[in-house]
């Protein structure tokens, strides 16, 4: 049987449904596809760092424990979640030069099942 199934229990007037909707499962974060495209985003994000201004540069840098991952990294997946977002704008802001990092943001986001 396929499609939504309701049940009501007691009440008058009841309108409406609630779907609740799941993301499909994240990577593992120990997956290799993984550790590949956050590596290059580091890589990528080394790069783009000298052509940025020095608070813009700031504000990248403030993002890069949440992305690394390593023990000084703020836990959780909205923290990895925020600082992705974060450098995909501060790399939008520098339009050509920053669109593989916004590129290598998304790959990243869709292997954490964010996207």
């Amino acid at each position: 049987m396929s499609g939504d199934n309701v049940n009501m229990y007691g009440g008058s007037g009841n309108t409406g449904i609630q779907n609740n909707h799941f993301a499909p499962p994240a990577a593992d974060s120990g997956s290799p596809e993984l550790q590949e495209a956050v590596r290059e985003l580091l890589r990528l994000v080394g790069e783009l760092r000298g052509q940025l201004p020095p608070v813009s540069a700031r504000a990248l840098d403030d993002n890069l424990p949440a992305l690394a991952g390593g023990a000084d990294a703020p836990q959780g997946p909205e923290e990895r979640h925020r600082a992705l977002l974060a450098v995909a704008g501060i790399a939008a802001t520098v339009s050509t030069v920053g669109e593989p990092v916004v590129e290598a943001v998304r790959k990243v986001l869709g292997l954490l099942g964010a996207v």
